[in-house]
């Protein structure tokens, strides 16, 4: 049984590889998205309050 490493195969190989890593790419987009839930979850009330805050200031010019 050989064994091969990306040194031994054809460069034509090599550029029609593309299978990625799909599980990996999934499991970095559904973290990102637990911590933006997160972060909203938790800084969303002051970034309300900062905002309406600032509309407020402009608003009284």
């Amino acid at each position: 049984m050989q064994h091969h490493t990306e040194a031994d195969l054809p460069d034509e190989q090599l550029i029609f590889d593309d299978r990625g890593d799909v599980p990996g790419w999934v499991l970095v987009t559904l973290m990102t998205a637990g911590l933006v839930i997160a972060l909203w979850a938790v800084a969303g009330p002051a970034l309300i309050g900062v905002f309406e805050s600032a509309i407020a200031r402009v608003t009284a010019v």
